[in-house]
């Protein structure tokens, strides 16, 4: 029998509130989403477990840590065959400042979103890391000017 994934309106709402404020205690989420705090809880769990909720996280204003430089970085392989695209990806998940990586279609590879403390140490970043990359080709550099929109909000 396959497992059911869907979610009722409850379920969506619990989502809705912790993509919010995952400190919010079970309490206060329960009067939230017009349930007992023991059935909300079970809720939640369940939600955990099913891999719908990965994981809790805390999230940190960038200028705080003076890690303000936001940059894509595009990059083009020299083959394409699954074992460069394992290569690279394996060390893309160690490169520093690396926040994203996307397998793209298109006129690049991959696409890597970097936080980085300034363009100095961006520069330091791409010559000793970036470029040693496994099977990279050529890399294209876009400096994030202003950040209009950046959220994690799912919208269930």
């Amino acid at each position: 029998m396959e497992e059911d994934h869907s979610l009722d309106r409850i379920d969506r709402n619990i989502l809705r509130q912790l993509q919010r404020d995952a400190d919010l205690p079970n309490t206060a989420l329960a009067q939230r989403v017009h349930l007992s705090a023991t059935a909300c809880l079970r809720r939640v769990e369940k939600l955990k477990a099913r891999g719908i909720i990965r994981r809790t996280v805390a999230m940190i204003d960038p200028e705080a840590v003076d890690m303000t430089t936001l940059v894509f970085v595009g990059v083009v392989l020299d083959r394409s065959t699954p074992e460069s695209f394992e290569d690279f990806e394996t060390a893309a998940r160690s490169l520093s400042g690396c926040l994203e990586c996307h397998l793209v279609a298109g006129e690049v590879d991959y696409f890597l979103l970097l936080r980085t403390r300034d363009l100095a140490r961006f520069n330091k970043l791409h010559a000793g890391e970036i470029i040693k990359l496994p099977g990279v080709r050529q890399i294209r550099t876009f400096f994030v000017l202003k950040e209009i929109l950046s959220t994690t909000e799912l919208p269930v």
